[in-house]
């Protein structure tokens, strides 16, 4: 029997063997633990680019249970997502996820490293919801959004929901992909360890 891989091992193993371009690159946002939807879930990893990439990991010490809720949380916000998993969970994993989503194993070799390979390349995501999208912005920022496109000063009172609602129908699509990523890159400050 092979070792189990464990989460903080995986995670250091995808900093260090898939993302450390990304780390390196100030034009490049790497976050952990980004929330979805003021935090009913949480991107393990999500990398801010020219894409929202989203990783969640799942070393062979997890279980499956919550990753049917993730993906679809995922689905609705993210560009792109990647699966890190374990290889005693990969069969069932692969069971749950879309065909868009990128799989990389992760195993634990005879010296005791991680190593992680690709299993399914990751496609674009085909129903981005910009309702959801929106949802990544604090209310600072999609007020500044929404004022700058001329929207009534009452409007914007209401509650974020309303806001994000607005943002949503008001902002193409593509556009609003863009200006989340602006406003995430921007940040000076973050609600995560």
């Amino acid at each position: 029997m092979t070792n189990k891989t464990r989460d903080r091992d995986v995670r250091a193993a995808v900093f260090r063997k898939v993302l450390a371009e990304h780390v390196a690159d100030p034009n490049v946002l790497v976050v952990e633990e980004l929330g979805l939807q003021h935090g009913l879930c949480r991107v393990d990893i999500a990398v801010v680019n020219g894409f929202l990439h989203g990783y969640e990991l799942k070393s062979d010490a997890d279980t499956l249970e919550r990753l049917p809720a993730q993906v679809e949380a995922y689905s609705k916000a993210m560009d792109r997502a990647t699966l890190v998993v374990g290889e005693h969970h990969l069969g069932s994993a692969e069971s749950i996820l879309p065909p868009w989503w990128g799989i990389k194993v992760a195993s634990v070799g005879k010296r005791g490293a991680v190593s992680i390979e690709t299993h399914r390349a990751v496609g674009a995501n085909p129903s981005v919801s910009a309702f959801h999208v929106a949802h990544l912005l604090w209310r600072p920022e999609v007020t500044k959004i929404l004022e700058e496109r001329g929207v009534e000063k009452r409007r914007l009172r209401g509650n974020r929901r309303e806001l994000y609602e607005i943002a949503a129908a008001l902002v193409p699509l593509s556009e609003l992909r863009q200006l989340v990523r602006e406003s995430l890159k921007t940040r000076t400050t973050w609600r995560h360890p």
